[in-house]
């Protein structure tokens, strides 16, 4: 990294990095997991949206969001102590826990429109942890804006399929 021409080596705390990779890819990973059979349900029997991406699409997408939410959780830890990174990482965790139990309700449940409006509320905790990671790092706001648009798609998904079914 260069800043005002002298070149800057960026300290990186593995420790911290792979803990805040480890949180978000475990909540993926133990979602699909226990949700495992209510998705193969979905598959054999929901009537889907002509514009459904393929199957592989899911967990591929996920765990690139992940990632990026890992990379941002981990910037923000860096980030010096204050009432404001509390915050953030408050809500932080909070979208991850609403994040994970959607797929109990969509997929487990098969309660689409309670599932939707679950998904509301993620998306606007995304949103407002996306807005407190911005007042403290931009960088770590960045990395939540594809997590964004995948909601928002993911919400359209959503209720398309409660639509037809």
């Amino acid at each position: 990294m260069v800043e005002s021409g002298v070149l800057m080596v960026m300290h990186i705390n593995l420790k911290k990095l792979v803990k805040n990779l480890a949180i978000p890819l475990g909540v993926g990973l133990s979602s699909g997991f226990f949700t495992r059979d209510g998705v193969e349900s979905f598959n054999a029997m929901a009537i889907k949206p002509f514009f459904m991406p393929p199957g592989w699409a899911f967990p591929v997408a996920w765990t690139i969001l992940y990632i990026l939410m890992g990379i941002a959780a981990y910037i923000i830890e860096l980030a010096p102590d204050s009432k404001a990174k509390g915050f953030a990482q408050k809500l932080y965790y909070v979208q991850l826990l609403f994040n994970f139990c959607w797929s109990f309700i969509f997929f487990s449940l098969g309660s689409y429109l309670f599932a939707f409006i679950w998904i509301i509320i993620l998306w606007a905790l995304i949103i407002a942890t996306t807005l407190e990671f911005n007042k403290i790092e931009a960088k770590a706001a960045y990395l939540m804006i594809p997590y964004i648009i995948w909601v928002t798609f993911a919400s359209v998904l959503n209720f398309s399929v409660y639509l037809l079914n």
